[in-house]
């Protein structure tokens, strides 16, 4: 178990090389969500780093949402796995990859991100990955 700790955080290290200054959100986040949901399995891959239980319902990434220049300076994107359209301007993009699931990408740059609303549609895409 131990081994496997420290790769992730290896793995972790390298998927933020780059992207340093944002690291601390993500940290944020991560340790809020691992509180909420303990039995949550995680996976650093290369592009991404993935949250699930059943299903993967959400994912962290540098995807680039918009032009370079509608971007913030550092930031990272999550995306939520849900069973409806998410009708907020903090969805920067949703595409409904297949018929009642939704997928959307929401912009992260700032801990002020991290607040009730966001962690309110983690849990919905939690509960709709454990029981669809």
């Amino acid at each position: 178990m131990e081994e496997n700790l420290t790769q992730i955080k290896q793995d972790m290290m390298m998927f933020f090389d780059g992207h340093q200054e944002v690291f601390p959100i993500y940290e944020s986040f991560e340790n809020r969500l691992l509180h909420l949901y303990p039995q949550t399995k995680m996976k650093v891959q290369k592009t991404q780093i993935t949250f699930s239980n059943r299903h993967v319902f959400a994912c962290v990434s540098f995807m680039r949402l918009k032009k370079k220049s509608e971007l913030p300076a550092s930031y990272f994107v999550l995306t939520l796995g849900l069973s409806y359209p998410l009708e907020s301007e903090r969805a920067a993009v949703k595409t409904e990859p297949y018929p009642g699931r939704w997928t959307t990408h929401i912009l992260i740059s700032d801990v002020s991100d991290l607040d009730q609303e966001l962690f309110d549609w983690v849990k919905q895409a939690y509960e709709f990955a454990e029981y669809k």
